[in-house]
């Protein structure tokens, strides 16, 4: 068995409050840690300088299909650096379109998925990535939609939202957890001991509050606000916006909200996200 514990989710559906959440979980502080730290307690399998070691050329240079032929090699070398259990981030499915697992199993110890609700991930993500509202629903419905090579990040393949949770809804990993997103906000003691339990069973229930307290959106906004983040995009003001649940309402047009749904309906039903009238 591995010792890789993936946090999995599509762009922008809280991937980056898990970790810190782990994060402070594993320091267990009296203050919060750092945004800029959070790299000290969480790998990222899309670090495009592992490629090009193992490629023998810049990151930037290389196609899908050379990614994910290194990919397997990369999360070993990801897990052979690492003595103990490591979290480590990824936006990819879980699978590829010919069904093969996209994270290599040889080194998988775990998962961990965060899903979002599809109308409130394109009001998010728009801005994200410097796209209108409708470029972002095209960008959320379309099976091929992935990020280009960047200098911080390799180019990583993540498919439709419909088609990326549900196949991390249907791995069967020896261990694996799949949460919402709005029970994080709505159910936060519940819910993050949930993921205590998997990740840190020894933890007792204060060390588990005071860590989701120290991972709660107001605190990281703060925490971005005074420090900066290292990971938010050049195309947005902040990368903390507002964190809430819902305020999809307050943007998307009847008309846009009815194509997601209709593109996502049956993963929406799934996750209880389709909402009354639609």
């Amino acid at each position: 068995m591995g010792n890789i514990v993936w946090l999995a989710s599509y762009p922008k559906s809280g991937n980056t409050w898990l970790r810190a959440f782990l994060a402070n979980l594993i320091a267990d502080r009296a203050e919060p840690v750092p945004l800029n730290e959070l790299q000290n307690y969480c790998d990222d399998e899309s670090l495009p300088e592992r490629y090009a070691a193992i490629a023998g050329k810049p990151a930037s240079e290389l196609d899908f299909g050379t990614i994910a032929r290194l990919r397997p090699q990369v999360h070993a070398a990801i897990a052979a650096a690492h003595s103990r259990s490591v979290f480590v981030k990824t936006h990819n499915p879980a699978v590829y379109p010919e069904h093969d697992p996209v994270h290599n199993p040889a080194v998988t110890a775990a998962a961990i998925c965060i899903v979002r609700n599809p109308l409130d991930v394109v009001v998010s993500m728009a801005p994200h990535f410097g796209l209108s509202i409708d470029e972002a629903i095209d960008f959320l419905g379309h099976e091929q939609a992935g990020s280009p090579n960047e200098d911080m990040f390799i180019g990583q393949w993540l498919g439709s939202w419909s088609s990326h949770v549900g196949g991390w809804a249907e791995q069967k990993f020896h261990r694996a957890l799949v949460l919402r997103y709005e029970d994080l906000l709505d159910k936060p003691t519940k819910t993050f001991a949930k993921v205590a339990r998997l990740v840190a069973p020894a933890a007792d229930l204060g060390r588990v509050e005071r860590a989701r307290k120290h991972a709660s959106f107001r605190s990281l906004a703060q925490l971005e606000q005074r420090d900066g983040f290292i990971e938010r995009s050049s195309k947005a003001e902040r990368f903390f916006r507002s964190g809430r649940s819902g305020g999809w309402r307050d943007v998307l047009t009847r008309d846009q909200a009815t194509r997601i749904v209709a593109r996502h309906r049956a993963q929406m039903g799934r996750f209880h996200y389709i909402p009354g009238g639609y």
